[in-house]
């Protein structure tokens, strides 16, 4: 094989989990990376457990995270007719050999395996029917299984893994495998050769878990005279307890789609999955896309498990709190006019988004994105915690609003008069505000802070932000005003 070529091959019984996303990544990277190109392959076989709903699901989630793709997407069902072809193919050969025996006579020699403390595996038992044994059991009509054939000579079959290195077993402790059911279809096993086969495929990127697979795959590709890829199995991902992550287990939060809703970047996320199971060799954290392609190999894969320490890292949702930093990261150093754009669709939720964001209050619109971004984590956070910038209708806080506001009466009558006094402020400016809000305090003889703090809370609804006059500015001199003066109905929670 001369060209680079792998596949992401999805099953669509749920939504795109990270652990799957994680593995479109770094075939999609090394794919980038090589010239090569990606094929999107939906292994739909499961016709009980698929459904339209997932697909779009999967393809929706790799849109997202910006994985696009060369070749497809593919549907696996698509192409039965190759793998029933195979199948026969290796029938004819010798290569494989229909097996009669039941499921009661297999339970049989099971369980007489546990009572020995041996290790079961299939005795071969069909492995050297005759051609008539075989034809006078099929006009019985016993149903029956195919069965690869495994070498029966003393030897090894092996393969060089890229991440963990050369991998091999003994041909004695191979069972012959099934590759098609009683019911004629044949299983994942062949199934999976025949379509990287026949999608010429070159590498195999995938988790640590199919490994269990691998071996007898190889075994596929040299009974079908087909070139063996090149493997690299990765860490797996697991909890903070140790256990894998799934999606019957932990739910929506191994799904990309709920990092989607939650107001997470998309590169944030791919950067931080990235991480979790491959180094670049040094301490670098933050990578553009080009930096990433250029800097990712199979080599730097780890070979230990990575962690995803799902916790309480922010008051909204469970997640790594590693994510949301690197969420934080992006959120605070993208270009205004980037966050600008993803900011949208999430003000449009809250109702909060004006068409005239786009034309005349662009500059204020990003002007004010830039000033509050920095305590924010999700792009969520500007249509919730920043409504106050956005609309007159947003909640107040119950700490500061007990802190700064209720525990100082006089602030009634105070906050009042720094409206009135703003309202007349020919220049509204930092200047003038700040020097406005001081003197006020200096002629109350009270602190400054009682003041700055009041109306911190009464024009935000919070207890911390920005600057309180760069925020002045931002919310503008009229609504500043308006909001002073109605501060006498805090007082009546």
């Amino acid at each position: 094989m001369t060209e680079t070529r792998l596949r992401f091959p999805p099953s669509p019984t749920g939504y795109l989990h990270i652990g799957g996303a994680r593995t479109a990544l770094y075939n999609w990277l090394y794919a980038k990376k090589n010239g090569g190109k990606l094929i999107l392959r939906i292994e739909d076989t499961d016709a009980e457990r698929s459904t339209q709903e997932s697909i779009q699901g999967i393809l929706d989630g790799l849109k997202w995270l910006g994985i696009d793709w060369d070749e497809g997407p593919y549907f696996q069902t698509e192409f039965e007719s190759d793998h029933e072809a195979a199948s026969k193919q290796l029938l004819e050969a010798d290569k494989a050999y229909k097996c009669f025996c039941t499921k009661e006579e297999l339970d049989v020699k099971r369980e007489a395996a546990q009572k020995n403390k041996t290790q079961y595996g299939y005795d071969g038992t069909c492995r050297s029917l005759s051609a008539e044994e075989i034809a006078e059991k099929e006009t019985a009509g016993l149903p029956f299984v195919v069965r690869f054939k495994v070498p029966d000579k003393d030897g090894e079959i092996g393969y060089d893994d890229k991440v963990l290195g050369h991998i091999k077993a003994q041909y004695r402790e191979i069972e012959d495998f099934v590759i098609v059911r009683s019911t004629g279809k044949p299983l994942y096993l062949l199934c999976n050769v025949v379509d990287d086969i026949r999608d010429r495929i070159s590498h195999i990127i995938r988790g640590s878990d199919h490994m269990t697979n691998t071996i007898r795959q190889v075994l596929l590709y040299n009974a079908l005279e087909a070139p063996v890829p090149v493997f690299a199995h990765m860490p797996l991902t697991l909890d903070n307890k140790k256990a894998k992550i799934s999606k019957r287990k932990h739910g929506e939060i191994v799904a990309v789609q709920f990092y989607e809703e939650k107001g997470f970047i998309p590169w944030a996320l791919s950067n931080f999955l990235v991480l979790l199971g491959w180094s670049p060799g040094n301490d670098t954290e933050f990578f553009t896309q080009d930096e990433l392609i250029e800097t990712f190999s199979l080599e730097r894969i780890n070979k230990t498990n990575s962690i995803f320490n799902y916790q309480k890292g922010n008051p909204k949702f469970f997640t790594d709190p590693k994510a949301i930093s690197f969420n934080e990261h992006y959120l605070r150093t993208m270009p205004i006019e980037e966050i600008g754009v993803m900011v949208k669709p999430f003000l449009e939720k809250e109702d909060l988004w004006d068409v005239a964001y786009e034309g005349e209050k662009k500059e204020w619109y990003l002007t004010t994105l830039d000033l509050i971004r920095d305590r924010f984590q999700v792009l969520t956070d500007f249509g919730d915690r920043g409504r106050a910038y956005f609309s007159d209708e947003f909640t107040v806080e119950q700490k500061p609003l007990k802190k700064n506001v209720l525990k100082h009466e006089g602030l009634k009558e105070w906050l009042p008069m720094l409206a009135d006094r703003f309202e007349a402020l020919a220049v509204y400016n930092l200047e003038t505000t700040e020097q406005t809000a001081r003197d006020l305090a200096t002629e109350l003889d009270v602190k400054p802070g009682v003041i700055i703090n009041g109306m911190r809370t009464v024009v935000t609804g919070q207890l911390a932000g920005p600057s309180m006059f760069d925020i002045l500015m931002a919310i503008g001199q009229k609504r500043v005003v308006a909001r002073l003066r109605d501060v006498a109905k805090l007082y009546e929670v």
